[in-house]
C-alpha cells in the first residue's frame, strides 16, 4: 500500500511517499519510495512581517501542484498533509491554504505544536531500544522545536517551543524563550536518570552524514559543540563550499546546532541518536493507523 505525507514547514515543504508492507512478525514496515524537498522558507516572511508574501504563496501553490502530479504518477491513494509553525503564525495562512484547496484539491491542515510532537512520536523509535532508559525526542524545525519524552514504554510529555532555526536567524528568539524551555526541561527531567536523545530534522541528519558515523551509532554532545564552533567560524558562503551544503542548509545549520546543544546541556544528555525520521514519517504512520482502523470496523 502506497501512502504519502506532505509537511509544510517554516523552512521547507516535503513530500514523502512510502510503501507500507507487513514484516514476517506482523509489524508494518515503511519503505521510503521518494522524498522531495522544496526550500520555500515561509518563515522568512512570517517571523518578520506576520504574513506570507504573494511570491511565497505562489511558490507554495506551484509546489503542491508538482507534488500532486508526482502522487498521480506513483498512484498514491492515501495522503495526509500538515502545515506547522510558519502557517500557524501567518495571519493569511488559512486564506492561502484555501487557495491551495481550490487550485489543487489538496487539503492541508494546520497542526498545533502539541500535534506536531505527537506525529513525530508516532515513529516510536524508542520502543526498539533499552526499556530501562528514557528517551527525549528533539525535533528542530525552522519555526519551533518539539520535545517528547518516552520512558518505560510510556509517553511522559510532549511540548512545543517557538524556538526554531529561522526564528533564531531573524533574532525572534528572546532570552525568555530559552529560559522557558530550560525551566521546563529541568522540572520535567528532575530525577530521570539515563536519558538518551533522539534527534530529528534535516540539520541533525546532515550533521550525522558529515560525521561519517555508522548507522545506529550516536553523536556525542562534545562533537555537536565542536561542529557548532567550527561552522560558526565560517560565513554562509564558506560553509556552502567547504561542506558542500545547499544555501538553505548552510545558514540554518548553526542555529540548529545551538538548539540541540542547549537541550542536551540542560538535560545532562551526552549522546544523541539520529534515526533519520521526522514529521512526514510520523504522518505516514498515523495515516496507516487511521486506514487500518477504518478497515477493522
Amino acid at each position: 500500500m502506497k501512502l504519502a505525507a506532505i509537511d509544510i514547514g517554516s523552512n521547507a515543504a516535503r513530500l514523502l511517499i512510502s510503501e507500507a508492507s507487513p514484516k514476517a512478525n506482523g509489524e508494518m514496515d515503511f519503505t521510503k519510495v521518494n522524498l522531495v524537498r522544496v526550500p520555500l522558507r515561509l518563515g522568512i516572511d512570517v517571523f518578520a512581517t506576520g504574513t506570507i508574501s504573494q511570491k511565497r504563496a505562489d511558490s507554495l501553490v506551484n509546489t503542491i501542484k508538482a507534488y500532486k502530479l508526482l502522487l498521480d504518477v506513483y498512484e498514491v491513494k492515501y495522503l495526509k498533509a500538515a502545515a506547522t509553525s510558519a502557517m500557524r503564525d501567518a495571519t493569511n495562512g488559512l486564506q492561502i491554504l484555501d487557495r491551495v484547496k481550490r487550485e489543487t484539491g489538496m487539503d492541508i491542515r494546520v497542526i498545533t505544536g502539541q500535534e506536531e510532537a505527537s506525529y513525530i512520536y508516532e515513529n516510536h523509535v524508542a520502543e526498539n531500544m533499552d526499556k530501562t532508559k528514557s528517551y527525549l525526542y528533539i525535533d528542530v524545525g525552522g519555526g519551533s522545536t518539539e520535545l517528547t519524552l518516552f520512558s518505560g514504554n510510556r509517553l511522559v510529555f510532549k511540548e512545543s517551543f517557538n524556538i526554531g532555526t529561522i526564528r533564531l536567524l531573524q533574532n525572534k528568539v528572546t532570552e525568555q524563550h530559552w529560559q522557558q524551555m530550560k525551566d521546563f526541561l529541568k522540572s520535567q527531567l528532575r530525577g530521570n536518570n539515563q536519558v538518551i536523545a533522539i534527534g530529528s530534522g534535516g540539520n541533525i541528519n546532515k550533521i550525522f552524514s558529515l560525521s561519517k558515523r555508522k548507522e545506529g551509532k550516536p553523536l556525542s554532545l562534545d562533537l555537536l559543540k565542536d561542529y557548532y564552533k567550527e561552522f560558526s567560524s565560517f560565513s554562509v558562503e564558506e560553509r556552502i563550499h567547504l561542506y558542500n551544503l545547499r544555501e538553505d542548509r548552510a545558514d540554518v545549520i548553526v542555529p540548529a546546532l545551538q538548539i540541540y546543544v542547549n537541550v542536551m546541556r540542560w538535560t545532562d544528555i551526552m549522546e544523541i541518536f539520529v534515526p533519520k525520521i521526522g514529521l512526514a514519517d510520523g504522518l505516514v504512520r498515523s495515516l496507516y493507523n487511521e486506514i487500518h482502523q477504518l478497515k477493522m470496523q
